[in-house]
């Protein structure tokens, strides 16, 4: 029986035994749930989404309406052939629901967002104008399946002046978005493969491993990262790992648990480590962390990253750096692959890179960044000891705890009415756990005059005041 991952969204109309019913449904519909699995029972679902037995049995009960699933005493619930089923209506939409949502909130303090004003768009706008003409013919035509080895070439050289990485273009690997890698990378690992995940961690790669049928083992992390005594004991044969900056708490894997971690993947010529390095660009104190893949040297580390943070999300251009032993795993798997980037975008990126604006955008950044953070902090201090926070060292988001008796939903409930969101660790948890509240506070997509305006809002809707 594997533990289902279903995302909640505590803040919208949409009941949450809906939600739970719909995902189910849909899984089912879409044979990512077989026939005949057995579901968790609703004891253990309730206490792995931390909600309630009675919200379980009745997503439970209308599946069961449905004949999506079957009741079997003293055994538990099990999966029915879809085949066998009359057609269900589907769910009415609840698009409009985040609509009218997103017009309602004034201050976003997403994790996810970059200050768009900031991008170099003369610099850009030339090398496109350059690469798009009638001399670039053949960049209409498919390239090398892991993408143009002029783009590789000046991601392997930045990735080894800046991050230590070493490695050849020839082990680099580019796709549209980590979510199109990981699948990738999922199955040239195999199908024994156990991967071990950062609790609380990445949402979406979580849900890359549920939805490739990988079972996913939380690991707790704490100060010093992920706890490696509790991946030694799970039995997980690949560690998921984010050790520069952790998200979300900014924990940096202390040089201890990195050489235990290496040690531990070397041990077993099947263990890996996939070291997601999603924003190691930006480090505002101290010398840069070194990469776990420049460490490595039994070639057990699978290095991978983006170019979402650094200059845009939707440029949708990652990559990952495989060792030599899952390169020619990938070669013979994906040997009939095309590149999912279009050449004339890898040909933009690669020109930028070569006459180092991808460097002085980078420096940049860094300073406004910095400056953002800086701002958020004296602001917040302001309403010490309320309010505490952490994780200010690196990235584009800290973790504020608020001391107080008052829930975390409630807080994030009154922020949401005051037309400012916040995001709950909580939802990035396997399991919600009880404490003083905590929240991922981004500010990468404000500016200095919102980030001001939005804490003074927060904490006023909070009830918090300045010391």
């Amino acid at each position: 029986m594997e533990m289902l991952l279903i995302k909640l969204e505590k803040n919208i109309e949409s009941p949450l035994y809906e939600q739970i019913y719909d995902q189910i449904r849909r899984d089912i519909t879409n044979g990512k749930l077989p026939i005949g699995m057995k579901l968790p029972s609703k004891r253990k679902l309730g206490e792995f989404l931390a909600v309630s037995q009675t919200t379980i049995e009745l997503a439970y009960a209308q599946l069961i309406a449905e004949g999506f699933i079957s009741s079997q005493p003293r055994k538990g619930f099990y999966v029915q052939a879809i085949e066998e089923l009359s057609y269900v209506q589907p769910v009415v939409p609840i698009e409009k629901t985040f609509n009218k949502m997103k017009e309602d909130i004034a201050f976003d303090f997403s994790p996810g967002k970059i200050d768009t004003g900031s991008f170099p768009f003369d610099q850009w706008r030339k090398y496109a104008k350059d690469v798009i003409d009638e001399s670039s013919q053949h960049l209409l035509l498919l390239g090398h399946p892991h993408g143009d080895y002029e783009l590789r070439q000046e991601i392997a050289r930045y990735l080894y002046h800046s991050r230590g990485v070493d490695c050849t273009p020839e082990q680099i690997i580019v796709g549209s978005g980590t979510e199109q890698l990981m699948p990738l990378l999922i199955r040239i690992l195999g199908t024994e493969a156990t991967y071990a995940i950062e609790d609380p961690g990445y949402p979406l790669t979580h849900h890359v491993f549920y939805h490739n049928n990988r079972e996913a083992i939380p690991i707790s992390v704490d100060d010093e990262g992920m706890d490696v005594r509790a991946l030694q004991r799970s039995g997980a044969t690949i560690a998921y790992v984010t050790p520069s900056h952790q998200f979300p708490t900014g924990t940096v894997l202390s040089a201890a648990r990195r050489i235990a971690l290496l040690n531990w993947a070397s041990s077993k010529d099947e263990h890996f480590i996939i070291e997601d390095d999603y924003d190691s660009e930006f480090r505002y104190s101290g010398r840069p962390i070194p990469s776990l893949q420049g460490m490595d040297k039994s070639g057990n580390v699978i290095y991978l990253s983006t170019f979402s943070k650094s200059l845009m999300p939707s440029l949708r251009i990652a990559y990952m750096v495989l060792p030599p032993v899952l390169l020619d795993r990938y070669e013979k798997a994906f040997i009939h692959y095309a590149a999912t980037v279009p050449r004339l975008d890898q040909h933009i990126l690669s020109r930028f890179m070569a006459d180092g604006h991808f460097s002085r955008h980078l420096n940049r950044m860094r300073k406004t960044y910095k400056r953002k953070l800086q701002v958020l902090s004296e602001a917040l201090l302001a309403y010490a000891p309320s309010v505490s926070f952490s994780g200010d060292e690196a990235g584009m988001h800290i973790i504020l705890k608020v001391h107080t008796q008052t829930t975390e939903a409630a807080l994030e409930e009154t922020a949401r009415r005051a037309g400012i969101r916040v995001y709950s660790v909580n939802e990035y948890r396997s399991t919600a756990v009880t404490g003083e509240p905590s929240f991922l506070i981004g500010f990468g997509g404000l500016s200095i005059k919102e980030i001001k305006t939005a804490v003074e809002k927060l904490m006023a809707a909070w009830q918090i005041k300045k010391v």
